[in-house]
């Protein structure tokens, strides 16, 4: 290897670069379980179809528009790389392999349509999915990455490299540009048949709660990994990742006790979720108080943002808008206050010193990639609608998306009258005749939040 090659940065990427692999299967689980039985296989599938799709497209042409030489302006990569032609085993990105790097920068790129896919839970064709993930990574994802990730001595993406802001591990590039387009989809499929009136509770809270473990664990390698060695800097991005995460699922929970009365596991769940998008920007330039601050702001504000679909309307199944559009946002707009300029990132922020410079920076990003994401999703998911049609007819998606797009269902409970039971037991009496008690009122459909008996009819007026 050449001279600057380093075997131990080497090793921890590719190990963060399978931690992050691990995430998109995370979210699979942790949206699998927050969606109704009959949808569980479709939910699990769109995550994974990401895999393979994304995959593919990165060697074919991704690599090369996200980190190939900059084509203009900061705006997108040549086509020096197509088919990682030229990328050679000796060929370093700072003290790794490139391949290393390439390798570590395409799991970012395979979660991120993953993370949409919880906007559009129970309604949406599986081949529409397909279709517009290959689309969206091509016209969204990789210009944004180059504009946040590509970094050439002033030379690199017009955001981070030429403007400064300051994005560590994604919070624009992946969970803004995610949390805004999955708003764009929603409102071009419409609203679930049922919203807002049908009980809509995640059928499997255990599966939540493994998911949202795997997402924890895998992020340790998709922030400290972002430091692209095992150094200092990645450390502290470490320690920040886990503070803020547990600071976020605290604020979520107490806001959940103060407005709905009761600590849920989804609550639990959905909080460490919006902590790790909101110190995914911030991870490499705060102190861990400053992570810690940052932590319990998302989780209060996620919390709160949830409820914003049944204020304006839309239907966001998981609530990606209100964890990874607001989580994302607070996370990359706090460097602007939090940054303490020796981390690692040398700018600092207003309550170190730096005035508001880099805030205004960080407000920029923010808007850019929400306003870019936004139309082109808009765009994408209109002329795929208005073609081969985006949503599932009205009686796949009563029945169950399972069956008429897989073929097949999560759960067999066929065996439940089986023969093989009988054999064992005397069937049981028939139980007497009782008066049937009055139907329960059906709780609102949070997809996140699962709020209190004693306050839902109060919240079901006022929204």
């Amino acid at each position: 290897m050449p001279d600057g090659f380093s075997a131990g940065d080497t090793a921890f990427v590719l190990v963060s670069a399978a931690l992050v692999m691990v995430m998109t299967p995370g979210l699979a689980f942790f949206y699998g379980g927050m969606v109704r039985a009959k949808s569980t296989l479709n939910m699990l599938a769109m995550s994974f179809l990401s895999l393979g799709i994304v995959s593919v497209l990165w060697v074919l042409y991704g690599y090369s528009l996200s980190f190939g030489p900059d084509a203009g302006a900061g705006l997108i990569g040549n086509l020096d790389f197509l088919g990682m032609h030229g990328v050679g085993l000796t060929d370093l990105a700072g003290t790794i392999p490139v391949t290393a790097f390439s390798a570590f920068q395409l799991m970012f790129a395979i979660i991120t349509p993953a993370l949409i896919s919880g906007a559009v839970a129970d309604r949406a064709k599986f081949t529409a999915w397909g279709l517009f993930v290959a689309l969206w990574v091509t016209v969204v994802y990789f210009p944004v990455a180059h504009w946040v990730f590509f970094f050439d001595g002033g030379n690199g993406g017009w955001l981070g490299d030429r403007n400064g802001v300051i994005d560590f591990a994604g919070g624009t590039a992946v969970h803004i540009n995610a949390g805004v387009a999955g708003l764009a989809l929603c409102l071009v499929l419409g609203r679930r048949i049922g919203f807002r009136k049908d009980p809509m509770r995640p059928h499997s809270l255990p599966l939540v709660m493994l998911g949202s473990g795997l997402l924890w664990f895998g992020w340790f390698g998709f922030n400290a990994g972002s430091a692209l060695a095992a150094n200092g800097v990645a450390a502290m991005a470490l320690i920040n990742t886990q503070v803020a995460t547990g600071a976020a699922l605290i604020g979520w929970l107490v806001y959940e006790k103060l407005r709905h009365g009761a600590f849920t596991t989804l609550g639990a769940a959905s909080g460490a979720v919006a902590g790790l998008v909101a110190i995914t920007p911030a991870c490499g330039s705060v102190s861990p108080l400053g992570a810690v601050a940052i932590g319990l702001v998302a989780g209060a504000a996620c919390a709160a943002a949830i409820s914003l679909k049944y204020r304006f309307g839309f239907d966001d199944s998981l609530d990606v808008v209100g964890v990874h559009a607001v989580g994302g946002a607070i996370g990359s707009l706090l460097v602007g206050l939090f940054a303490t300029g020796t981390v690692g990132q040398t700018a600092e922020g207003l309550f170190y010193g730096g005035g508001f410079a880099q805030l205004g920076k960080q407000a920029m990003g923010v808007a850019v990639v929400a306003v870019y994401s936004f139309v082109l999703s808009w765009l994408l998911a209109k002329a795929i609608d208005v073609t081969i049609g985006f949503r599932v007819s009205e009686e796949v998606e009563v029945a169950g998306i399972d069956q008429a797009e897989h073929a097949e269902s999560a759960y067999d409970f066929s065996a439940l009258g089986s023969g093989l039971g009988r054999s064992f037991a005397a069937p049981a009496p028939a139980p007497a005749a009782v008066p049937a008690e009055p139907a329960e009122p059906a709780e609102p459909a949070t997809g996140v939040a699962v709020a209190a008996k004693s306050t839902e009819k109060t919240e079901v007026d006022a929204r």
